[in-house]
């Protein structure tokens, strides 16, 4: 990586200057992820009360896209449940509509049986895909209170994994798992939730082994894959007669180096996935607020959702001034 290749003279390098070209339109996109009108659209309105179905037994009273409306706007405000409540009473109010708005305790509830069936993202043609994992801190006790009080200590955290489209910044897929899921297991699955064709996956070295080069190839056979080999890594024995792309990564790196097998591959663009990470966490939060994992597999995938809709609103276009 070139953060660890330059760390003996980092404090020798300038760091590079970046200058925001179409700042007037991505200014009014950041006003524009706080209006309520990007989240309460004519279409949650008009579905805001399921259909009858005949069926017996009482029908529920709100939709899931109700729900999902009410979980978008506690996500993206920031607001606990009772404050969400509150606010969907008072947009009803204000539209002068007679709609039933659900309260705290049953969008709580109905939270954690959402469908996440629902594509986050559809790509428009063959797109580039980053893929990393993160964690994100569940409620429980802390660091202040283990050292406070001392005891065992208690792994509070869930690792959220991530396909996103570098070039639009889209978050095509999610997945949240326990921390006992190594992030190669959810290669597959992720690939899975992407309505497309993929052009090239692009992680980093935690990737790298036959396992996630099979899921890749299963899914998107002409798919290029772009992981780092690790230092130990060495050539299959039909590299001298049928190289595999893994073959291809060692003997690049052997000719050219580290940086010259990232400039020569592309690698670059892996780094625009800690940007979505950190797009999270800073809308979002770094932490989870259900309490449940069915709950909180649907609160992130909303969460990704409601990145998406912001990001659509507009980007920054930066170019480097220095």
């Amino acid at each position: 990586m070139p953060y660890k290749h330059n760390e003996p003279r980092r404090h020798k390098i300038p760091k590079a200057k970046y200058k925001v070209e179409n700042w007037r339109e991505y200014n009014r996109a950041l006003r524009q992820r706080g209006s309520l009108t990007v989240w309460i659209s004519p279409d949650a309105l008009a579905m805001w009360t399921p259909a009858q179905t005949g069926r017996r037994g009482r029908p529920p009273a709100y939709s899931d896209l109700a729900i999902e409306t009410g979980i978008m706007l506690r996500l993206a405000m920031g607001r606990p449940w009772r404050q969400t409540e509150g606010l969907l009473r008072s947009i009803v109010k204000l539209l002068g509509l007679d709609l039933p708005v659900p309260d705290y305790t049953t969008l709580a509830r109905r939270s954690a049986r959402l469908s996440r069936t629902t594509a986050l993202k559809t790509p428009t043609g063959p797109v580039d895909v980053v893929i990393d994992s993160t964690g994100l801190k569940i409620s429980g006790t802390g660091e202040w209170q283990h050292e406070k009080h001392g005891g065992r200590p208690r792994r509070s955290w869930r690792r959220l994994h991530l396909a996103i489209d570098p070039d639009s910044g889209d978050i095509l897929a999610a997945e949240l798992t326990t921390t006992d899921d190594g992030d190669a297991s959810q290669v597959g699955p992720l690939l899975d939730q992407i309505a497309g064709p993929v052009r090239a996956v692009l992680a980093d070295g935690a990737y790298d082994g036959e396992p996630v080069y099979h899921a890749i190839a299963e899914r998107h056979a002409d798919a290029a894959v772009i992981i780092p080999p690790r230092s130990t890594a060495v050539l299959s024995d039909t590299a001298t007669t049928a190289p595999t792309q893994r073959d291809q990564h060692i003997q690049l790196l052997a000719e050219k180096g580290r940086i010259g097998w990232q400039t020569a591959t592309g690698y670059g663009k892996r780094a625009l996935g800690e940007t979505a990470f950190s797009r999270y966490k800073t809308v979002i939060g770094r932490s989870l607020r259900a309490r449940t994992l069915s709950a909180q597999k649907v609160e992130a995938h909303i969460a990704c959702a409601v990145i998406n809709r912001m990001t659509s609103l507009g980007m920054p276009v930066s170019e480097k001034a220095a």
